[in-house]
């Protein structure tokens, strides 16, 4: 007989189309060592950011039910492509039909609540994938809360197959991350913060430094992302009751076991094992 798991505690679910997510998932554990975590990792259909929104919604919802299936209360879409284009229909069209006490919680959202203190110009650039360049999610998010900033946006396209093909650090990023930065910084003189809204350019941070100009702040998520969880576990102790806390982490992957193994490890500087699963 098959174990409800509607009422029982279970890890942390942390979702991404690929690798990126896993720089959240480490900056997490760092801050939360405590907890379990369940990182899922939809690499067969990577990358979600050229997707349309229907696709990602759907890659997305699929994702997120595995999770809840393998036990996981909250989960985290760690993935801008996902919180841009999917977390608001998976939280109002289907967490009330799967179950309401569960939670999906995305990384926009934290990512944009520390902009106002770090920006002194009140311009910001965002450098991301085009499908969330195009939703408009942090020109949106952070007018809500900054109306007085302003918010230029460049597609990086290119960047995310920079890092999932082990090119990050080789000598033809430089042409694509260069262009990407100049005409981004070419649309407003007056940036001093760009945000890296995408989880895998945390990969290239070297080579962004090297070509970012003087005097600009990037600002990387998962810094912001954990910390947002620690404070959203202190104001709902209902759903922190709910997460396990034994300090395991299980990693599921769409791909081939060894293929996401080899690149994992070179995200986390550690060894760890996968197991395959399938979302269709």
């Amino acid at each position: 007989m098959k174990q409800d798991l509607s009422t029982v505690p279970g890890p942390i679910g942390v979702f991404d189309s690929g690798y990126g997510g896993l720089t959240i998932l480490k900056q997490i554990k760092e801050t939360l060592p405590e907890y379990d975590y369940m990182y899922l990792g939809d690499n067969a259909r990577a990358p979600y950011g050229t997707r349309s929104f229907e696709v990602v919604y759907e890659f997305t919802r699929q994702a997120v039910e595995k999770l809840f299936e393998m036990g996981c209360h909250l989960v985290i879409l760690a993935c801008n492509t996902a919180s841009a284009k999917a977390l608001r229909s998976v939280q109002v069209n289907d967490l009330p039909r799967i179950d309401p006490a569960r939670r999906v919680l995305g990384v926009i959202r934290p990512t944009v609540e520390c902009i106002g203190e770090i920006t002194r110009s009140r311009h910001i650039g965002v450098l991301a994938t085009a499908g969330t360049i195009k939703s408009e999610s942090y020109p949106l998010e952070i007018h809500k809360l900054f109306p007085d900033i302003t918010v230029s946006g460049e597609a990086s396209p290119m960047w995310v197959s920079l890092v999932e093909n082990n090119e990050a650090n080789g000598p033809g990023a430089d042409y694509f991350i260069k262009k990407s930065i100049d005409q981004l910084v070419s649309k407003d003189s007056l940036i001093d913060t760009v945000i890296l809204g995408c989880t895998h350019y945390p990969l290239l941070l070297p080579k962004i430094e090297q070509f970012m100009p003087e005097g600009i702040q990037i600002v990387t998520q998962g810094k912001y992302v954990a910390i947002s969880l620690k404070n959203y576990f202190q104001r709902h102790p209902e759903i922190d009751e709910k997460c396990t806390k034994g300090g395991n982490t299980i990693f599921c992957t769409t791909e081939a076991e060894e293929k996401f193994t080899e690149s994992a490890s070179i995200f986390l500087n550690e060894s760890i094992s996968v197991q395959r699963i399938s979302l269709e």
